[in-house]
């Protein structure tokens, strides 16, 4: 590695010791002005199948007690972003096949299932991992025109969570909307497949403590709000 490259990566790592947090009060004094999108936590990325990683299982808790006190506080707007892929799905030729619609691993985590608003959550499934692509997202945005807050949790920080934040802040840029878009580093979470273990199966090696950092980074350079927390 060269000196520069460790410069870079050191200095990424100060900025992440550096986030701000946010307080709860702050984020949502105007509650019907503000989301929650939450990608991916179903049971396929947390609990079961090829793909399931106890790094994302580990966002579970900060997740839900976003959404409960985001809650009591006013917010209404809660959306999940769901994968359901059908069998034969294109995305299965870079990624192992998972998450099959009307399969367990499919489902919602039972912590969130559990929220006693859940019936109040509305839900989009999936079929990539661009939440944008033909899930109904951009029609309900439309429709929610009063909100300018988005604060996206869930998994994968480089993969799903980054291009849902980036084509928001795109979006926004484009339009002049004077949105802000929210990634709170608590609740986002990527998985971990070292170089020999991917070797291996023949997968593609997947560093998530470098992942998760350098993309939260570019997310950042890109104009969406990275934090700490909300509290």
């Amino acid at each position: 590695m060269k000196p520069t490259d460790e410069q870079f990566l050191s200095h990424i790592d100060e900025w992440l010791k550096r986030l701000p947090e946010l307080a709860l009060a702050e984020v949502f004094n105007n509650p019907g002005g503000t989301t929650i999108l939450s990608v991916d936590m179903i049971n396929g990325f947390c609990r079961q199948g090829s793909l399931a990683s106890d790094r994302i299982e580990s966002v579970i808790p900060p997740i839900v007690s976003l959404m409960r006190k985001s809650w009591d506080l006013g917010l209404r707007e809660i959306v999940l972003l769901q994968d359901c892929h059908t069998p034969d799905a294109k995305e299965f030729g870079a990624y192992a096949p998972h998450a099959i619609c009307n399969s367990s691993e499919a489902d919602t985590v039972d912590e969130i299932k559990a929220l006693p608003f859940f019936k109040d959550i509305t839900l989009f499934t999936k079929n990539s991992v661009d939440s944008s692509q033909n899930t109904g997202l951009g029609a309900w945005i439309a429709d929610h025109g009063q909100i300018k807050n988005f604060i996206i949790v869930g998994n994968c920080t480089d993969i799903c969570i980054y291009q849902l934040a980036n084509h928001l802040r795109a979006r926004a840029n484009a339009f002049n909307h004077g949105w802000h878009v929210i990634v709170p580093e608590d609740c986002v979470q990527t998985y971990d497949l070292p170089v020999d273990a991917a070797k291996k199966v023949g997968a593609v090696a997947h560093d998530g403590d470098l992942l998760h950092k350098v993309f939260l980074y570019h997310m950042a350079l890109n104009g969406v709000e990275v934090i700490k927390n909300i509290k």
